[in-house]
C-alpha cells in the first residue's frame, strides 16, 4: 500500500497522465520521501517511518538486471561501510513480472537468501511507489536526510555493469558530504542502469517525462 495512490489511480497515471502533463517525472531536491507500506523478503511489512535512521537510502533494484548484477557487491561494501553512521538501506523492486518473471517476490527472497545483502527488500507489486518516487531505472538511487527530504539522486558508481572500471562513486561521495554536515557538492547524477519494467508496456518503454536528471 503507498500513500495517496491506489491501483486504478496508477493504472491510469501510466498509460494517460504522463503522456500529456508537462512535469518532472522524478521528484525533486527537498521534497520528502512518498510514504509507503510494503512487504519484504524477510516476511515482514514495512512503512516509511519503521526506518528511524538518521540518512535513509531508498533505492530502485530487481533480481536480474545486469546493471544491478553487476554492481550489487559494491552497494553491499556501501551498506556495510555506513552501517554505523546511521545510514539505512532500503532496497525496492518495481518490476512487472509479465515483463521478466525473474522479478516476481518469489524470486526476490531466493535471491536475498542466497545472497544475503546487508539491505530491506521490497516488493512493489502495484508499481504505485515507483511512479510517486519517479524511479526511472535499475538501480536509481535517493539519500533522504533526517527529515526525509531529497538530498541526492541518481546513479551509485559511473560503471556498475562492471564495476572494476567504474571511477567514481557519486553515492558514497554524498553521504560522506550529507554525514560530514556538508552540502553535496553533486546532488543530482543521471541513474545508469535498465529502464523500470512498467506492467502492460513494451519492456523498453519509459514515461515520456522520465528524461536525464542532468
Amino acid at each position: 500500500m503507498v500513500f495517496p495512490w491506489d491501483h486504478h489511480i496508477i493504472t491510469s497515471y501510466i498509460n494517460a497522465h504522463l503522456a500529456v502533463t508537462p512535469m518532472s517525472f522524478t521528484l525533486q531536491l527537498g521534497e520528502k520521501a512518498p510514504r509507503f507500506e510494503l512487504p519484504a523478503t524477510d516476511g515482514k511489512t514495512y512503512k516509511l517511518s519503521d526506518f528511524s535512521e538518521e540518512t535513509l537510502v531508498v533505492f530502485f533494484t530487481c533480481n536480474h538486471c545486469p546493471y544491478v548484477v553487476g554492481s550489487d557487491e559494491v552497494t553491499r561494501k556501501t551498506v556495510e561501510k555506513y552501517a554505523d553512521k546511521g545510514v539505512k538501506f532500503v532496497g525496492i523492486n518495481s518490476n512487472s513480472v509479465a515483463t521478466n518473471a525473474t522479478d516476481s517476490f518469489d524470486h526476490m527472497v531466493k535471491r536475498m537468501e542466497e545472497h544475503k545483502f546487508p539491505w530491506t527488500y521490497l516488493r512493489d507489486e502495484s508499481q504505485e511507489l515507483a511512479v510517486a518516487y519517479g524511479a526511472m531505472r535499475t538501480p536509481h538511487f535517493y539519500v533522504f536526510n533526517a527529515d526525509r527530504k531529497l538530498v541526492y539522486t541518481g546513479r551509485a558508481v559511473d560503471n556498475p555493469r562492471e564495476t572494476d572500471k567504474m571511477t567514481i562513486n557519486d553515492l558514497e561521495n554524498a553521504l560522506n558530504e550529507h554525514i560530514s554536515g556538508k552540502p553535496i557538492t553533486t546532488p543530482l547524477t543521471n541513474p545508469i542502469g535498465c529502464n523500470v519494467k512498467w506492467d502492460g508496456k513494451d519492456a523498453h518503454w519509459m514515461p515520456p517525462d522520465a528524461c536525464d536528471l542532468v
